[in-house]
């Protein structure tokens, strides 16, 4: 894709931090991190989202973010690590182009966890019958 910005870091048309490379991903630091090794995993080949990445990449980003996150955390001495992938513009996806984030956490660096919204059973189990018949037809 002519416009994306991954691509053309892909391409080596424009700098990064690049601290990994496979043979379908490469991973860079982010340039406005949430802490200090935020990293992002992107796939060498244009999929806009997860839905578009071929199930046969699965296995290679899998070794991909473990490779990679418990670099960062040894690197930078984090308490732990968050694996994360926004799908879509309303999942907040700024960048059409499938990346992984992997976000070093510290036990004192004040980020909180997603907020939780308490809901009945019946609810629940309306909602998991309407995605298990989905399951169904995939």
């Amino acid at each position: 894709m002519e416009d994306c910005i991954f691509c053309k870091i892909i391409n080596g048309e424009i700098p990064s931090n690049k601290i990994y490379e496979s043979e379908n991903f490469v991973a860079f630091l982010d340039i406005m991190p949430i802490n200090p090794g935020h990293t992002l995993i992107v796939s060498k080949k244009h999929y806009e989202n997860m839905d578009e990445l071929p199930g046969e990449l699965g296995e290679e980003l899998l070794r991909v973010i473990k490779t990679v996150a418990r670099a960062i955390v040894k690197a930078v001495n984090a308490d732990g690590y968050n694996i994360g992938m926004n799908n879509g513009r309303a999942a907040g996806q700024l960048v059409m182009h499938a990346h992984i984030h992997i976000i070093p956490r510290f036990k004192e660096d004040g980020l909180k966890s997603w907020p939780q919204k308490r809901m009945d059973d019946s609810k629940l189990r309306e909602i998991g019958k309407k995605i298990k018949k989905e399951i169904d037809k995939i």
